[in-house]
């Protein structure tokens, strides 16, 4: 009887341990086998890990490089509007004394502000005489600011415009729209406006006017080689 008692005992004993010490769900081994490739080689067996098949790129984190279709901005230099030629009559250079030999093209000259003078300068003493350079009418007597005292004539066509600035003052009986004739006394050489006061001279430019025939717009023409005879 005690032999069986012992017996009994040795055997719950026994289920006692089975049933705690049995391993849990959450520590289970995870089936998925491992890689052979992780599987490092003991250190002291001096033999080498074989070698990782090449990984594939991530997608994710690839770089494109696109090139933008819009222009790339710049800062726009302002260049004027020239005509190419003058279709007009011979014209009479508009300063007294001055020949054309004597004239200097500084039509493309640079200005305040990334402006170009779009006219030619003519150098002459203050009070020299200023001569309409072909016939037409006074079309406005006007004062501005960089212009001082000016006289916008057009020809009889209405195609171009002539543009006299600077002046030290009207001819006498000078008036809006009144007819002038090709070497009429308009004005005089001064230095009114934006002008050195110490190089009176005057400034001369030539628009073609588009149908509207407005003044105070126009496409810019180089008075230079027309005054010089050249068409």
């Amino acid at each position: 009887m005690v032999f069986l008692l012992v017996v009994l005992a040795g055997a719950n004993v026994g289920l006692y341990r089975y049933w705690h010490d049995r391993p849990s769900q959450a520590a289970s081994v995870d089936p998925s086998p491992v890689p052979a490739a992780t599987v490092m080689a003991p250190a002291s067996s001096g033999a080498q890990a074989p070698a990782s098949p090449p990984a594939k790129a991530d997608s994710s984190a690839a770089v494109t490089t696109r090139t933008d279709p819009r222009p790339t901005a710049t800062t726009p230099v302002a260049t004027p509007p020239v005509a190419t030629s003058y279709a007009g009559t011979g014209l009479l250079v508009p300063v007294q004394g001055v020949t054309a030999a004597e004239l200097h093209d500084t039509f493309s000259d640079a200005r305040a502000a990334g402006r170009v003078h779009e006219a030619i300068d003519i150098m002459a003493p203050r009070g020299t005489p200023v001569l309409a350079v072909a016939d037409g009418t006074v079309e406005k007597l006007f004062t501005s600011v960089p212009g001082g005292l000016t006289i916008y004539q057009f020809e009889p066509s209405g195609r171009y415009a002539y543009y006299y600035a600077h002046l030290d003052r009207y001819a006498d009986g000078l008036r809006e729209h009144a007819a002038i004739r090709r070497g009429d006394v308009v004005g005089y050489v001064g230095s009114t406006g934006n002008a050195d006061p110490s190089a009176p001279h005057l400034h001369f430019a030539i628009f073609e006017l588009g149908p509207e025939r407005q003044w105070w717009k126009g496409t810019a023409i180089n008075p230079y080689p027309v005054l010089r005879g050249a068409q």
